[in-house]
């Protein structure tokens, strides 16, 4: 099979391409060449920024049989893409994401769920706000232009080696750090979905032409904060002291999910680890162990400069800090 992909060399694309070749795919990427630009020698290479009005030139006369767009934000650009590939390819994957649902409070959502509207659908501003809103608008335009092949994937929390939010990686690295870690309750429900699973799955997808849209993430209900924790605790460097204190008191402290990523323990954000996924694993979708996602991680963790400050996570003074006010509380 002819595979394009827009984008292709930053975690998700990066991993969906590592799986198409892996299954014997020939492969071209479409990006600026900016981020990663020797992945990948095995693959056609074409440059274009389709945020410009020529990006797409590179495209013009040749076909696929299936796309996957890793890297639309907005509306106006995804539609340019999909017009431009709808007589070019015969299947088109949006990655989208379950952020299009605005209801975090329900737990259990699954794909009939409403997703968010703008009110003003002409704003290409992307903020917490409207990241979702916007992402629901570019599933909209892929499925009006392709109709009936079209696929629209809507991840949550995705992990893995590469991935550049951190959000993941400060677990394991934090743990490896070792000594006393402030962490909350280690029986909080996570949902999390490997990248290389997530890649592999939308290939088997690609390749039946499967039109549909999916939830894609972890399990439901099957791990915890306190797994993560364990699976790389045989990585520490110096004894590891978890101190979990009470989830108001953290609160009031002004902790949030920027200090200890994967965690939304408010009452309004009761769905937000705790999307129904029964639909995606039916159409094949599968989970490696999170031991291996966390040793993985840790391997590609340990590749990166010594000292590299993480893209998210809780500050070690402003922890040491919270875990000396915790143990004044306790009376320790």
């Amino acid at each position: 099979m002819k595979v394009l992909v827009l984008g292709g060399t930053e975690f998700v694309g990066r991993h969906a391409v590592q799986a198409a070749l892996a299954r014997g795919h020939e492969v071209t990427l479409l990006n600026r060449g900016l981020t990663n630009p020797g992945l990948f020698p095995e693959a056609e290479h074409l440059r274009g920024d389709r945020e410009t009005t020529a990006g797409l030139a590179a495209l013009s006369g040749r076909r696929w049989d299936a796309a996957l767009d890793t890297c639309g934000y907005r509306p106006r650009v995804v539609r340019a893409s999909a017009e431009a590939l709808v007589d070019a390819v015969q299947h088109y994957t949006f990655i989208s994401s379950l952020s299009v649902y605005p209801d975090e409070r329900t737990p259990g959502l699954d794909e009939s769920a409403p997703v968010a509207e703008l009110d003003d659908p002409s704003t290409e501003d992307i903020t917490d706000e409207t990241y979702g809103p916007l992402k629901a608008l570019c599933e909209r335009e892929v499925r009006r232009i392709f109709e009936d092949g079209a696929l629209v994937i809507r991840p949550g929390y995705i992990v893995g080696p590469n991935d550049p939010t951190d959000r993941f990686t400060y677990w394991p690295h934090r743990v490896a750090s070792g000594g006393e870690m402030l962490m909350p309750d280690p029986g909080y429900r996570v949902q999390v979905i490997d990248v290389r699973d997530l890649g592999e799955w939308w290939i088997r997808l690609a390749e039946h032409r499967v039109d549909d849209v999916f939830n894609a993430v972890g399990p439901e209900g099957s791990l915890v904060l306190g797994d993560i924790v364990e699976a790389a605790r045989p990585a520490s460097r110096t004894e590891l002291t978890p101190v979990s204190p009470d989830t108001g008191w953290l609160l009031d402290q002004g902790v949030d999910d920027g200090d200890l990523p994967l965690w939304h323990p408010r009452e309004e954000e009761a769905g937000v680890m705790s999307f129904a996924t029964s639909k995606a694993v039916a159409a094949g979708l599968t989970h490696r162990p999170i031991g291996k996602t966390v040793r993985d991680t840790l391997q590609w963790d340990s590749t990166r400069p010594a000292g590299r400050p993480l893209a998210a996570g809780m500050d070690p003074e402003r922890e040491r800090t919270l875990i000396r006010r915790w143990r004044e509380r306790l009376g320790r």
